[in-house]
């Protein structure tokens, strides 16, 4: 922390405004009676500017520098802001929340690749984790700060505007030397879906399954009867929930196989959200509820990411954890839209009852793909804290600590497709061949 406090700082005040305006704007529509269906489109549209944002961020960080495109990209997101209290023409805003969505990858681009590039590997790890950290606590003060506006005027955007604002000081007077320029990293989602079917569908459900709660989680809570300080609640006890279970969600799956864990937390999400669906919804039981399912739901990417990386090779680690990024981004750009659909024909209860129903699909597809594989032995150090939410972007595929640090500093490297023998891996002892070539390598 003491290394990169401006950089620290500077996520902690993004995140805060990001997060309270997601929030606000899904209440906000909910109180002027919009359909559930263009709230969610406009969740959608956020993933989507993050999805295609890593091109700009690369181009523009390539022309002018990480700073520079640190405050360009800001204040681009700053205008964004502001220009909702212009207008509240829907399609301008789902443009906005698109735009936004951009200037932010742009943001993640910067912050993660400085912080990757700098910090020694002995100490990667530490460095992310606080990251992440910031990133949890900003979504939670996000809300919390929310809170101090039930009237849902335009103050909170002045507050997010704010934030933002704030967020450029610390980055823009920093002393730290600047980070190299990125370099364009290749990859085939494809290939990869052949190498870890069971991470890039878990995965993928549990971007569905986030991208639902961001989106449409507080229209639940207020077609519930919450007002503005409970709906805060009930958001941030979910998120804080998320980051008190990383670490030990991190050491129970270096002892228990991380196909059952996913199926596990599967089966768990599956229970709670259709108590949520079913049971009546006062605050102390919805509470209890939404906490267990952050326990679950928020730890469903790092359980993915740590399986994927117990079967791939070292200079493999790059590409997979940006395959895993796209499917989640994928599905956190569909699962908004279609759940804010069924919620607008079957009411508010409908999220977490297809949420329920999902994961019974999830946990199906995830038994019959690990029939098929040779059940994988755990790993130590494979679970990396993640953050599973809105704050992800492509470049966190860079910053895992097990990768070398030539690896790292290389982390938009363009990566040659290696040729593999389909024949070979198509026999049935074709996995534990492979298997057995690791292990004698590494001894």
């Amino acid at each position: 922390m003491k290394s990169f406090p401006s950089l620290y700082f500077a996520n902690l005040f993004l995140i805060i405004g990001t997060g309270l305006l997601t929030t606000y704007l899904a209440l906000y529509l909910g109180k002027q009676g919009t359909s559930t269906f263009w709230i969610g489109l406009m969740t959608s549209c956020y993933y989507l500017g993050l999805l295609l944002g890593s091109k700009l961020g690369y181009h523009l960080i390539k022309s002018v520098g990480h700073i520079r495109t640190f405050a360009a990209s800001t204040a681009a997101v700053t205008a964004c802001v502001a220009a909702h209290g212009v207008s509240d023409n829907l399609y301008i805003w789902l443009a906005l929340r698109f735009f936004v969505g951009l200037g932010m990858m742009c943001n993640y681009m910067v912050l993660e690749s400085w912080l990757n590039e700098q910090s020694a590997p002995e100490s990667r790890g530490r460095v992310f984790s606080f990251y992440m950290i910031t990133s949890y606590l900003g979504m939670i003060l996000g809300q919390l700060a929310l809170a101090q506006f039930p009237e849902l005027g335009y103050a909170p955007l002045f507050l997010v505007c704010m934030a933002l604002a704030i967020g450029i000081i610390p980055i823009s007077i920093t002393r730290r030397i600047h980070p190299k320029p990125l370099k364009p990293i290749k990859m085939s989602l494809f290939d990869y879906a052949k190498k870890v079917p069971q991470s890039l569908t878990a995965v993928h459900f549990a971007g569905i399954i986030n991208g639902s709660f961001y989106g449409l989680a507080p229209i639940f809570a207020k077609l519930s009867g919450f007002d503005a300080a409970d709906i805060a609640i009930f958001m941030s006890l979910t998120i804080l929930a998320g980051l008190l279970a990383q670490w030990p969600m991190g050491m129970l799956s270096d002892r228990v196989r991380r196909s059952v864990l996913i199926r596990t937390n599967a089966v768990t999400i599956g229970v709670v959200s259709l108590a949520l669906c079913l049971l009546p919804t006062s605050q102390l039981t919805a509470y209890i509820l939404t906490f267990i399912f952050g326990l679950f739901a928020f730890t469903l990417y790092p359980l993915c990411s740590a399986l994927a990386n117990s079967r791939v090779e070292d200079e493999e680690r790059v590409g997979v954890s940006s395959a895993l990024l796209v499917a989640f981004g994928a599905g956190a750009a569909i699962g908004s839209t279609v759940n804010a659909q069924l919620m607008s024909y079957f009411g508010h209860q409908a999220l977490y009852g297809s949420i329920s129903l999902l994961t019974v699909v999830m946990y199906l597809l995830l038994t019959f793909i690990n029939s098929k594989q040779k059940l994988e032995q755990p790993e130590p150090s494979d679970y990396v804290v993640g953050t599973s939410d809105v704050t992800n972007s492509p470049l966190a595929a860079t910053m895992d600590p097990r990768i070398e640090e030539t690896t790292a500093q290389e982390q938009m490297l363009v990566v040659d497709d290696e040729e593999i023998n389909d024949e070979f891996f198509e026999h049935p002892q074709g996995e534990l061949f492979k298997d057995l070539e690791n292990e004698q390598k590494k001894e």
